[in-house]
């Protein structure tokens, strides 16, 4: 099976990496890729927002498959294009991937299909969203409707800091603060059957303890031991297929992964937000302990034969990221990068390094994810530090608090 996974980030590299591990992966290719994924990879310098470019690469490679990894291709119809064009391909349709790519759809589809989540307000207004915050009061939760790379999404005790964000943004969701934990069940889809994978729990502050701005996640750990039993068939039933339910009733069958951010509230789970692809980073470490070869899996779900529930290896799996300076208001870039190695229990995955000359710098605001696996998760978690410990880069910075 020939694969193009399009995609630069370290979830692509995570997927090309178990992708590089799948026996049935005879050739393996990613657009436009990076320094570490070119190591597991052939890369090609397309433009992954192109929809004929990638169609057009996918049939000069004669691939069997194409895997769309990151929300904005998804969003602008790559995926409809390589399907027109003839192509397998792991990824939902423009009109189901607006399940992330607008919050306010979100918010509809949800309503539709009596999944349990926060109540909300869609805003335009400056007036609207002023009687939203007071409706629902503190903590004020505003979340840009469009898509903001993880960022768009402002939590906080002041009313001014909370309108400002949603002046900033042409349409905003406004709604209630969801209380309790927060947990991450991706779910493969083939557009009328669902499966899912391992529960994780990412890191999304900057800051240890849980302090400073919401980031696009600063690391994350499989599995929770702590979870409650029966959470994921809780959520499968309650979430996952009512959604996809209501998807296809709309015409707009769901052929991917659905990532369902949930708060387990005290008032039972309810969902924070969906993705229409792999989340980044819980990615890094779901796959790091699964088992059943996964280009077979993303190949059942873009041509509707998914069948039996994948299958996930004992002992646990832990990933830090390791950010650039400034990040997440600023990112400094061009720092060179030392100590790229991997130790018998850990690995780096590159998600925004690029070379120059023959270095690897820094070229994006998370910049490495360093995955540690062990037997349980204190052995992961060290592991995942101590590689953390080996690598160079100046001004960088992590949190040290990660699966704590």
């Amino acid at each position: 099976m020939r694969v193009l996974v399009i995609g630069s980030g370290g979830r692509e590299h995570a997927l090309c990496r178990s992708l590089k591990l799948d026996p049935q992966v005879s050739e393996l290719h990613c657009a436009p890729g990076n320094p570490g994924i070119e190591q597991v990879a052939t890369v090609h310098p397309v433009n992954p927002l192109d929809p004929g470019q990638v169609a057009e690469l996918a049939a000069r490679l004669r691939v069997d498959l194409v895997v769309i990894g990151p929300e904005a291709p998804l969003v602008a119809g790559v995926s409809d294009a390589v399907r027109e064009a003839g192509f397998a391909c792991f990824g939902p349709s423009s009109e189901a991937a607006m399940i992330e790519g607008s919050k306010a759809f979100a918010k509809e589809i949800m309503k539709a299909a009596d999944v349990p989540t926060a109540r909300s307000r869609t805003c335009v207004t400056e007036a609207e969203a002023a009687a939203a915050l007071a409706e629902f009061g503190t903590p004020y939760v505003v979340k840009d409707d469009g898509l903001a790379a993880g960022k768009g999404v402002v939590v906080t005790e002041d009313v001014d800091e909370a309108l400002a964000h949603a002046l900033a943004c042409e349409r905003v969701v406004i709604e209630e603060f969801l209380d309790g934990p927060e947990v991450s069940l991706f779910a493969l889809c083939d557009g009328s059957t669902a499966v899912p994978l391992q529960l994780a729990q990412d890191f999304k502050r900057a800051g240890d303890g849980d302090q400073g701005p919401n980031t696009g996640g600063m690391g994350a750990y499989t599995p929770l031991p702590w979870a409650p039993d029966g959470l994921t068939e809780q959520v499968m039933r309650e979430v996952v297929h009512p959604t996809i339910g209501e998807l296809a009733r709309r015409g707009l069958p769901f052929q991917g992964v659905l990532y369902v951010g949930l708060a387990l509230t005290s008032k039972g789970p309810k969902v924070i937000e969906f993705n229409a692809r792999f989340g980044d980073p819980e990615t890094q470490v779901i796959l790091d302990r699964l088992e059943t070869p996964l280009g077979g899996l993303l190949m059942a779900c873009a041509t509707g034969e998914l069948g039996l529930d994948p299958v996930f290896k004992g002992g646990s799996a832990v990933t830090v990221v390791i950010a650039s300076e400034n990040y997440p208001a600023k990112p400094v870039n061009g720092d060179v990068i030392t100590g790229l190695r991997e130790t018998e229990n850990a690995y780096v995955l590159h998600a925004g390094t690029k070379w120059r000359g023959e270095d690897v710098v820094s070229a994006g605001g998370r910049v490495l994810s360093v995955v540690g696996h062990g037997s349980d998760q204190e052995s992961a978690r060290q592991a995942a530090y101590d590689l953390v410990g080996r690598i160079e880069m100046r001004g960088s910075h992590h949190r040290t608090d990660i699966a704590r």
